[in-house]
């Protein structure tokens, strides 16, 4: 294992030492955490003890991945306004978790998506569909999430060679795995709040910094990257940079943009948030304090990428490691730095192990609570047993991420997260508004949503250019599919939202007209325990 200067100018021993002291401080707050952790409402729930600000903090610093923070700065940085549109569309998103889902959700179901899936349906077949999809969304976003590890490593600690960014994958995933098993969504709960904390705090010290070199004039600012960028800058200004070139490009923009917006509303990991609170009113509070803490830190990536432009400049950042995922550390380089470099790499591994614990534990309740206490036992099973079971699956769910990592890290996984997003936006909030507001949906119609929209997303992505079929770019010698050298794609976008989230939304109904199962006195109860709260899960005093 190599370690040298990754970024230039960086000190990869200081980086190295911030980091273990995250983990060492979050690792003893995860311990202290797991005393309390006795009941399944504990392990899946933080026995919903958190208040709707703690919960509204843990969220952001569960949707704020690396991508948000390295790829979002550095997009704006060499794309201007289309890069911001990456921002517009994950805060959106936000919007349409807090007005359908998430009240609904925390009032309806127990502990995961499948509970309130199968409020009102058959129990087997429908809870053992949400488990798969579940954890197919799960486990797409943790690989991309652990591949990203791989990158970091070399972008920010100078870690190099390919042993040395296997053993970061696989030290990322212990300590991922450790986090779930010992503090259960309690300690992860602290795990984000803490990350999120870090993020927006080193975010909002660096916006400041930038701002304050332009006399906080953001006109200033804007004109600066554009001077920065040579010919091209004045580009920067305007939209079309990235997304404007053919009507190809402004169809795949929007299909990755309406995946983005309704996507979030059903991804699992986001879902199971919205049970560690108490109160329905307090799921509405969680998202509202993550609305504005997301909204918030969007804004900064605004000047961040901007103030990358105009300080680092593009010609620097496009041959840094990394691309421009570079954008983000070489202007903390420049403010303030080696040890402003070495907190925003100890920021952005901490990203990545917050997102990572709370899929884990979100996969892993998921096979416990819907398959097996459920479909196999048929609720016939201890509270310690069904606990056991969870703990065992996130041994193995670790083990698969952490080989699944090492295995993709020298692939795109850019597709892994669309794919992530668009099977969340086609299989399961289709599945899921039909439950709350159509009174006819039954069983037949939620199978065929499920496994339809998961079925239709992931052929249209594996027959699409972001899989084979990219040209080569010149300056690289390689194309931006995963597969190089073959062209088998006959789908033109590369994520599928445009038409698998329709698609599923139409076969979903398909499925309900063809069946004639009803249960309009099962609906009526849905309705009402879903607006009122009346007997839906409260918080466990022990």
């Amino acid at each position: 294992m190599n370690v040298a200067a990754g970024v230039e100018g960086s000190n990869s021993t200081l980086n190295i030492i911030i980091f273990l002291v995250f983990v060492a401080i979050t690792l003893v707050i995860v311990f202290r955490a797991s005393r309390n952790t006795k009941t399944a409402s504990d392990y899946y729930a933080a026995g919903r003890a958190f208040t709707g600000p703690q919960n509204g903090i843990a969220i952001s610093g569960d949707y704020l991945s690396a991508a948000s923070f390295l790829g979002i700065a550095g997009a704006i940085a060499v794309n201007g306004y289309d890069g911001f549109l990456y921002s517009v569309g994950f805060l959106v998103a936000w919007l349409v978790a807090l007005l359908l889902v998430a009240e609904l959700l925390r009032n309806t179901g127990k502990f995961t998506m499948g509970d309130v899936l199968a409020f009102r349906m058959k129990q087997t077949p429908v809870r053992a569909a949400a488990a798969v999809s579940t954890l197919i969304v799960s486990f797409f976003y943790l690989l991309a999430q652990m591949a990203g590890a791989g990158g970091l490593v070399n972008l920010l600690l100078g870690i190099s060679g390919e042993a040395g960014q296997d053993i970061v994958i696989a030290v990322v995933g212990v300590i991922m795995i450790l986090y779930v098993l010992i503090g259960g969504m309690k300690g992860t709960t602290w795990v984000q709040i803490i990350k999120a904390a870090l993020l927006i705090v080193g975010a909002f010290a660096m916006t400041l910094w930038v701002l304050g070199k332009y006399g906080f004039n953001l006109s200033d600012l804007f004109q600066a990257a554009v001077d920065k960028g040579g010919k091209g800058g004045a580009a920067l200004l305007d939209p079309g940079k990235q997304y404007g070139k053919t009507g190809t490009t402004k169809l795949d923009f929007l299909s990755l943009g309406i995946a983005l917006v309704l996507g979030t509303a059903g991804l699992p990991h986001v879902l199971m948030r919205f049970y560690t609170v108490p109160t329905a009113r307090d799921a509405r509070r969680s998202v509202v304090w993550a609305i504005v803490l997301i909204g918030v830190f969007y804004l900064f990536t605004l000047v961040l990428g901007y103030g990358a432009g105009a300080i680092v400049g593009p010609d620097k950042i496009s041959k840094a490691p990394g691309t421009t995922n570079a954008a983000a550390p070489l202007l903390a380089l420049e403010l303030g730095g080696p040890v402003l470099l070495g907190f925003i790499s100890a920021v952005a591994f901490a990203t990545i192990l917050a997102v990572v614990a709370g899929l884990t534990i979100t996969a892993s309740a998921s096979f416990a609570h819907d398959v097996y206490a459920s479909v196999i036992k048929k609720g016939q099973v201890s509270t310690g047993g069904e606990v056991r079971v969870a703990r065992i699956t996130a041994l193995v769910i670790g083990a698969l991420a952490i080989a699944g990592g090492i295995l993709a890290k020298s692939q795109n996984v850019a597709f892994l997260v669309a794919l992530a997003f668009a099977v969340a936006a086609s299989a399961n909030l289709p599945t899921i508004l039909y439950s709350l507001f159509w009174k006819r949906f039954n069983t037949q119609g939620a199978l065929w949503s499920i496994y339809g929209g998961l079925l239709v997303t992931i052929v249209l992505i594996v027959f699409s250019p972001a899989v084979s079929g990219k040209p080569v770019d010149a300056k690289t010698g390689k194309s931006a599919s995963m597969i190089q050298g073959v062209d088998f794609h006959w789908f033109p976008l590369d994520n599928p939202g445009l038409v698998s989230i329709p698609a599923a939304f139409l076969l979903g109904w398909l499925g309900t007209v063809l069946s004639k199962e009803r249960n309009p006195k099962k609906y009526a109860e849905m309705e009402v325990r879903a607006l009122t709260g009346a007997g839906a899960e409260k918080a466990v005093k022990h």
